[in-house]
């Protein structure tokens, strides 16, 4: 068997597992709200702390990788993720949890900076959107399987469970890595590590994402929230400059200069400040609104992902033969469609058509998403690859990480916050609660939107297309990109 497919079942693994884990509390946080007694900010950090703890790794994790190579990186990842599913069965308090999803977070972000990475140097340019792609389903599948899968698990057992299932999974992907990988990476002579770069982003952006949380409190908290805020973006700045002045710099910024790389991270950071908000919002939607149970919450959730599944394979084949941008554009403009339909529904919306609002929504991704990851991987230099697929995994999760908070800011709006606690956690309230939720539901799908719609701007100047067998402009790209530095 040739290595590339060699390393894309293997990878597959780890990106199905942390596909899982993105989405298998999500149907569960009311029944987890309900049960450790937490109110909606406790049980929304369940679900971002994972994404935190894996952004603020990502950088720092993508820098070792390039130091010291991948697989060994990846094999101690799936160890990690392992050790923290256990952890968060075991929880017995809303913080207790969280601090486990924190050590899983830790090891989705070794699983998923190296899987791009991995696959990208055992696979030739003219088939990297159709072996990305297929990773990509893996990812889809583990969240199809998450949302589905929680619904069952909570119906016959407990959302102790939810994480029972990484534990099997995690051990074999661990044996499987250390038997079948091996290291064709090209490592980078440069062995400093810029830790005050660490420091400046992880600080930086935690006090972002907190100052969201802050402001969905209500207006008695701005004087909390606003200077979070102000110092760190601050720190973000202040980290933007200090590594333009280093030698071995946490992120290499001469990769900016890659036009496809900059264009294609700037959309996916709008796209993924859409989604996640979305996903969350349409579980309480389902449970809070439409009265479903876990389990159909759960099912009713498929057409999204499965119009994915269709449509992803499909995409990245079709863009190693005709580019990147036009595909990718297109698919941006179908999800945006989507969005914008799905901020119209009403309490007599019929579940046919609101299942077709998600299969729109789920082409369009797929449609973007393996075009997208295509253009950023394929131009960067090899030396290079652990931290551009940092970076990449970086901006989507900081998108991810946001878009919750910004979600449930959003519906704060109209409903205030501590109506929506009780709400979330299933206690008794008065219709008119369930009317302002959804108006709230509304407007944060309308303005998520709007973002996902920006991202059409950088995916259409991202550069014209390459064809296939063609390394002429690639390769000019990468050399600029590392003569900057």
């Amino acid at each position: 068997m040739q290595y590339k497919w060699v390393a894309l079942t293997v990878t597959t693994v780890g990106t199905l597992m942390a596909g899982i884990d993105t989405r298998i509390v999500i149907v569960g946080l009311p029944t987890i709200a309900a049960q450790l007694g937490a109110n909606v900010v406790e049980v929304i950090w369940v679900s971002q702390a994972y994404l935190l703890a894996s952004t603020i790794g990502l950088l720092l994790i993508g820098r070792v990788t390039d130091v010291i190579g991948r697989v060994k990186i990846y094999n101690i990842g799936f160890v990690i993720f392992t050790i923290g599913s256990a952890l968060a069965s075991l929880s017995f308090s809303p913080y207790e949890l969280i601090g486990a999803r924190i050590v899983q977070g830790v090891g989705s972000a070794m699983l998923i900076t190296n899987s791009a990475a991995i696959l990208t140097d055992a696979t030739p340019r003219n088939e990297l959107g159709t072996i990305l792609g297929i990773n990509q389903i893996a990812f889809r599948v583990g969240s199809i399987a998450g949302l589905t899968l929680s619904g069952i698990i909570i119906t016959l057992a407990s959302w102790r469970a939810l994480f029972y299932i990484n534990i099997p999974i995690g051990i074999f992907g661990t044996v499987w890595a250390h038997m079948r990988l091996k290291e064709i990476s090209t490592k980078d002579p440069a062995k400093k590590m810029d830790w005050i770069g660490f420091f400046l982003f992880s600080v930086g952006l935690t006090l972002v994402l907190l100052a969201i949380t802050f402001f969905t409190f209500g207006l008695g908290f701005v004087t909390v929230a606003g200077p979070l805020a102000a110092v760190g973006v601050a720190l973000m700045l202040i980290f933007v400059s200090v590594e333009n002045k280093k030698a071995t710099p946490l992120l290499d910024l001469g990769l900016f200069k890659i036009r496809s790389f900059a264009a294609g991270n700037l959309a996916q950071l709008f796209n993924a400040l859409a989604w996640s908000g979305v996903i969350l919002m349409l579980s309480f939607y389902l449970q809070v609104v439409r009265g479903y149970t876990p389990l159909i919450t759960g099912l009713s959730l498929l057409p999204l992902d499965g119009a994915f599944i269709v449509f992803g394979p499909i995409s990245g084949r079709l863009s190693d033969k005709y580019g990147s941008r036009l595909l990718s554009t297109i698919g941006l403009g179908v999800s945006s469609a989507g969005f914008f339909t799905l901020s119209t529904i009403t309490n007599s919306t019929d579940f046919l058509t609101f299942a077709l609002i998600l299969a729109l929504l789920g082409a369009g991704n797929g449609m973007f998403v393996s075009p997208n990851i295509s253009s950023i991987m394929g131009p960067v230099p090899p030396n290079r690859r652990g931290i551009a697929a940092a970076f990449r995994t970086t901006t989507f999760n900081i998108g991810l990480t946001a878009s919750s908070g910004v979600a449930v800011l959003l519906m704060t709006i109209i409903i205030p916050f501590s109506v929506l606690s009780p709400l979330i956690q299933g206690l008794p309230t008065v219709a008119i609660a369930k009317d302002s939720f959804l108006a709230g539901f509304k407007l944060a799908v309308f303005v998520l939107a709007c973002l996902n719609s920006v991202a059409l701007i950088p995916s259409a100047l991202r550069g014209p297309r390459i064809h296939p067998g063609s390394t002429i402009m690639i390769d000019k790209a990468a050399d600029d990109a590392v003569t900057t530095e």
